[in-house]
């Protein structure tokens, strides 16, 4: 495990050393495969997570079986913080994208650390501040941005996380499968996939398989808007 990447959450934000240190000595360390499924929504699993590397997906199903994706999250993220507040069941499903390992701490070893650190629960909940603006925004987007502009904005997201430089332009390794991308954008495989083909063939991406480069950036943040 890498503790400089697991240091990134806002769990560690602000920590001296020795505060640190010790909340690293309470870390249980899980490996998964791609796929493997870490929770499902409704399990009375109270645990929070650091991932350390790889990516999670963490997404809700309805009745008829169809799946939507709330979020890719990967190095140095956290999730499983609002179980930490209101322990209920899980509202959503986590599962591995790619092979992932994760830092685990117990919700009441974490309790009990932070009993003496009341400052630490303000960047808990400053983290939730930060994920429900990204949602009331998707929710945002789903309403007054058309499949086009959510593509290219979900793909310039991904790469701000993701993005590694390469010759000829960014390279995202986001991991998803088309249909995973889709559910991410939220629309169908079949428009999600026609709005890539149309950015490829404008020249403002190449193609790979789960991964993307990125060739006009400029160009793909003025179509997101």
């Amino acid at each position: 495990m890498d503790e400089r990447i697991v240091r990134q959450a806002p769990l560690f934000e602000g920590l001296d050393e020795a505060s640190a240190s010790a909340l690293l000595g309470m870390v249980t360390e899980i490996s998964l495969t791609r796929g493997e499924l870490l929770f499902r929504e409704g399990d009375l699993d109270h645990r929070l997570f650091v991932i350390d590397c790889g990516k999670i997906k963490l997404g809700r199903g309805s009745s008829d079986g169809r799946e939507n994706l709330l979020a890719v999250l990967g190095p140095g993220e956290m999730f499983g913080e609002l179980s930490w507040f209101d322990p209920g069941p899980r509202t959503s499903s986590a599962t591995a994208v790619s092979p992932t390992t994760l830092a685990m701490l117990d919700h009441d070893d974490l309790r009990m650390w932070m009993n003496d650190r009341p400052e630490v629960a303000s960047h808990l909940l400053q983290a939730l501040a930060r994920r429900l603006r990204r949602t009331n925004s998707v929710i945002a987007d789903l309403v007054f941005t058309d499949v086009s502009g959510r593509v290219a904005k979900t793909l310039l997201d991904l790469a701000q996380r993701f993005g590694r430089p390469s010759e000829r332009g960014l390279r995202v390794a986001h991991d998803l499968t088309q249909e995973e991308l889709a559910q991410l954008v939220g629309a169908s495989r079949e428009t999600v996939n026609k709005a890539l083909a149309d950015f490829a063939a404008r020249g403002w991406l190449r193609l790979e398989a789960r991964a993307v480069v990125l060739l006009d950036i400029d160009r793909l943040r003025r179509r997101s808007q």
